[in-house]
């Protein structure tokens, strides 16, 4: 009978099932997908029965989004998207994984909808263009055909598209665009243990959530990885190291260290514009701005070019992300900073220019003028004179003998000019 205990023990556990917890926070980016495929491979690999999305994001990538909503209306097994903790929204993007779920639930406290699609780059007063009425009517489209796979209410959804509608849990419990409000995930299982959910057109699921084991799941290498990258702040920051790294090379050739971390800074922030989408125009004003500061290094402009330079890079700095289509943006403050630093560098570069300016020279010919020097041949063409225990040719306009002292006025070429001292006022 003992043996007999154990072996229903262990099999109980055994069959116990799990649901697995993933949370998505911030801007939704090839990072969140990258989560979420990560999620439902291990989903399948521990045959989980439950998949919860703790959701909270101000937005994201339109292709990011779709992404994650293929995955999730594909999924082996029920979805719940619940947007918590309390304070949390699922704006924008967030409303398009809300729609795509089995079961859509809400904290208290939280919000839905502001789901247009914009541009980066468009002007929010200007009228829509054709190709932004066009994205608009696909966005539309879209979150329609999620409202009527999962029964939804479609004319909010409409709403939420057209007009940037955004309501709290509560209300979107009442018109329909959620399936309930939980209070945290432990009354979340407890309330939708019995419901019955479309897994797809032929299989109907009903939920078994009394007794599981809830296993959260934390990003693996690759999603922190892209996680960090796809974020405009670093991206840009990489972008900064590269640049200055770069120009600190050109001004110590050989240092080696700082050409070695702009390279590498370079390729990271090559491979994170690669994955955000940012404004040209914003790119091209970094460019014009980092063009002129390395002007003002080579040709010493008094400041003009590095201070325009660093006006320009400000600028471009502020239009190349746009946070309403990333959901984040480069930090302003950041981009102050970033430009304060640029001023007193190109101040302490200017000042070290003009100081160089104002230096008698220490070497080469130039320092022999204004020297006494000593005729020691005179030769058909001109003299050999002997200065600092060297001897040069040169040529005078009076005639000089040997022995002779005389000054050192200019130079062609290699051969001095040579003016008698004694003729000297």
């Amino acid at each position: 009978m003992r043996h007999l205990f154990w072996l229903l023990f262990f099999v109980t556990i055994s069959v116990a099932s799990s649901v697995l917890h993933v949370s998505v926070q911030g801007a939704i980016s090839p990072a969140s997908v990258a989560h979420l495929q990560h999620a439902f491979s291990h989903a399948n690999t521990t045959q989980a029965s439950l998949m919860i999305i703790e959701l909270d994001t101000p937005g994201g990538l339109l292709e990011s989004t779709r992404e994650m909503v293929q995955e999730i209306t594909n999924a082996p097994l029920p979805v719940v998207v619940y947007v918590s903790p309390k304070g949390a929204r699922a704006a924008s993007a967030g409303t398009y994984l809300l729609y795509a779920s089995h079961v859509a639930a809400m904290a208290p406290g939280t919000n839905v909808g502001a789901a247009t699609p914009v541009s980066i780059g468009a002007s929010q007063d200007a009228p829509p263009s054709t190709m932004e009425k066009k994205v608009l009517e696909d966005a539309n489209a879209y979150l329609q055909s999620l409202a009527e796979l999962r029964g939804r209410n479609s004319e909010w959804a409409q709403k939420a598209v057209k007009e940037g509608a955004s309501i709290s849990a509560n209300t979107a419990l009442e018109l329909g665009v959620i399936d309930l409000v939980a209070e945290d995930i432990p009354t979340l299982l407890a309330v939708i243990h019995g419901t019955s959910v479309q897994l797809n057109a032929t299989t109907t699921l009903t939920l078994d959530t009394a007794d599981v084991l809830l296993e959260r799941l934390e990003p693996d290498f690759k999603t922190a990885f892209l996680s960090v990258i796809s974020n405009p702040t670093f991206a840009y920051l990489l972008m900064l190291l590269a640049l200055y790294g770069i120009f600190f090379e050109l001004l110590n050739p050989g240092a080696i260290l700082p050409g070695v971390v702009g390279l590498i800074s370079g390729l990271l922030a090559l491979y994170a514009f690669n994955l955000l989408p940012f404004n040209y125009a914003g790119l091209a004003l970094i460019g014009l701005g980092v063009a002129l500061m390395i002007g003002e290094v080579f040709v010493a402009g008094f400041g003009i070019f590095g201070i325009a330079g660093i006006i320009a890079f400000s600028l471009g700095s502020v239009f190349l992300f746009d946070a309403q289509t990333l959901g984040n943006d480069i930090s302003i403050p950041l981009i102050v900073a970033v430009a304060l630093v640029s001023v007193a560098f190109f101040v302490y570069v200017t000042q070290m220019a003009l100081s160089a300016r104002s230096i008698k020279a220490t070497t080469g010919t130039e320092t022999l003028i204004g020297q006494e020097a000593k005729v020691v041949k005179i030769t058909d063409d001109g003299y050999l004179v002997e200065s600092h225990g060297e001897l040069w040719t040169g040529k005078s306009h009076e005639p000089l003998i040997l022995h002779q002292r005389v000054e050192i006025t200019g130079f062609k070429g290699l051969k001095l000019t040579l003016k008698s001292i004694h003729l000297k006022e």
